[in-house]
């Protein structure tokens, strides 16, 4: 693609060479340089890719985009230069030049907040599958063409990449795509000059504070509320006591979802399912949808994550039945996710690695009024300590029994790492046996269980592999709980 295609979108200053200039693709990452690319020198937090010019040149770059006018003295005249204000708005802007702007092609949903953004975008895909339509996400545990999962190393990816897998998403024949966009992808430009149609606002609390990240909660806030002038809908939680925040300086038309206020979509009536070891919330809607509605995953914030995933459906044009069919049926893997095991009993998995996560979920399973909740977690190796006294002391004050294991103990003995737990355990009294192997310890407790049990599988979540020594080992918590079923079908005969 010629450059001056590339650029039609950025303002830049062109210091030597063509815009005719033939452009393969766009590098920032000066390892990947080939002939008749483009390198763009972002400026980050770690390092500066203007350090990287002469690396670019001997690599055969034929353009070079940078922020500082002087770096220009050392490039030969036959490469050619712009001059941009900030190298990291021209990546966003060219990347989605260069793939012919596939966010344009696709319905984009966008959401952000501080919880509930990966259970949400997963509830709002299977909703909009369930009714027919092929769907792209992006996020946390990183992107998915339909059913085909592509790495990812952040919540929201650098820009090019973004652009790359939207564009994916196109030829695959997507017609949405539902995304994670975090307060880091909004500051740092990621999603830049992308028009979202939805822009969805969960809730917000103070988190991702710190000298790497933002420098306050203030920060923080206005970094979540540029979403919502760069989209054409906004949907917000009503509720929350920092949507005037979020909203400040808002360009879009407002929607909004509550469970205690007039709202365009309010909750009422809401209740707890329990049938046969699935757990759930019921409730009824009114305002722009009049229906009563249920969801198999349980806790209180999941009305909540429910109305984001029926108003974004229902202004996309999504027809109620549907959109009710679909909420019963979905389930987030990972995310308080429950196994069909028993009807007597409750079993679930959940990402839960830390003591503010863990306390939510444990908080949750308890609204239930379960017989014992039994908690099976280890805890991650090579990481803090304090975080698994925490973990400890946690688990020791709201669980029953906990059965210390296996998590992923990477370099570290995994006695090691329950003997940090027993610390915290001790902390808060609470009950614990140890059994290192982990599946061991699930076949103990499903073998162990008692008529309205609830057993939560703890920090694996949607992981399918333990880490130990260096090397990834597979392990599937779905697979382990089948397998012990049919070896215990298989004890009975």
């Amino acid at each position: 693609m010629k450059l001056s295609k590339i650029c039609e979108e950025i303002e830049y200053t062109l210091l030597q060479g063509s815009l005719e200039t033939e452009v393969r693709d766009i590098i920032y990452d000066s390892r990947k340089i080939a002939p008749e690319t483009m390198f763009v020198c972002m400026v980050g937090a770690v390092t500066d890719g203007h350090k990287y010019i002469p690396d670019a040149i001997d690599k055969g770059a034929s353009v070079i985009v940078l922020e500082r006018e002087e770096e220009a003295a050392q490039i030969p005249e036959n490469i050619t230069v712009l001059k941009v204000a900030s190298a990291r708005l021209a990546l966003a802007l060219m990347s989605a030049a260069l793939f012919d702007h596939p966010a344009r092609k696709l319905v984009t949903i966008g959401l952000t907040g501080t919880k509930g953004k990966t259970t949400t975008t997963y509830m709002i895909k299977k909703v909009l599958e369930m009714a027919g339509k092929k769907v792209g996400l992006i996020g946390t545990i990183g992107a998915m063409i339909g059913e085909e999962h592509l790495p990812s190393k952040n919540t929201t990816p650098e820009s090019y990449e973004l652009h790359r897998m939207f564009a994916a998403m196109v030829e695959a024949g997507c017609e949405y795509v539902v995304m994670e966009v975090s307060s880091q992808g909004l500051k740092l430009d990621r999603t830049a000059g992308i028009l979202f149609d939805y822009g969805i606002f969960t809730n917000l609390s103070p988190d991702h504070i710190g000298p790497a990240e933002h420098a306050s909660f203030e920060e923080y806030m206005e970094c979540k509320s540029l979403l919502f002038r760069q989209c054409r809908i906004g949907i917000v939680n009503a509720d929350d006591e920092h949507v005037d925040g979020i909203l400040k300086g808002h360009t879009c038309e407002v929607k909004t979802f509550s469970a205690e206020k007039e709202a365009d979509l309010m909750a009422s009536d809401i209740g707890f399912i329990n049938e046969d070891g699935k757990l759930g919330m019921h409730f009824k809607v009114s305002g722009c949808m009049d229906c009563q509605a249920k969801v198999h995953i349980p806790g209180r914030f999941s009305v909540y994550n429910s109305m984001v995933t029926m108003l974004v459906c229902h202004l996309a044009g999504i027809s109620d039945e549907a959109i009710l069919e679909g909420l019963s049926k979905v389930q987030v893997k990972g995310r308080v996710e429950m196994l069909p095991v028993s009807k007597d009993y409750t079993l679930i998995i959940d990402y839960a690695h830390n003591e503010v996560s863990t306390r939510s979920v444990l908080t949750t399973l308890m609204e239930y009024h379960p017989k014992r909740l039994i908690c099976v977690y280890g805890g991650g190796g090579n990481r803090s300590k304090l975080r698994r006294y925490d973990m400890g002391e946690v688990t020791g004050e709201m669980a029953d029994l906990c059965v210390l294991t296996c998590d992923n103990p990477r370099d570290e003995e995994i006695r090691d790492i329950n003997n940090d737990i027993k610390v915290g355990l001790a902390r808060s009294n609470g009950k614990y046996i140890e059994i290192d192997d982990r599946k061991e310890a699930i076949a103990y407790c499903m073998k162990n269980a008692k008529p309205g049990d609830m057993i939560v599988l703890l920090g694996k979540g949607h992981e399918d592999y333990q880490e130990i020594k260096g090397v990834k080992y597979h392990f599937d918590e779905r697979e382990a709980v089948a397998e012990i079923l049919d070896e215990m079908k298989a004890g009975k005969r």
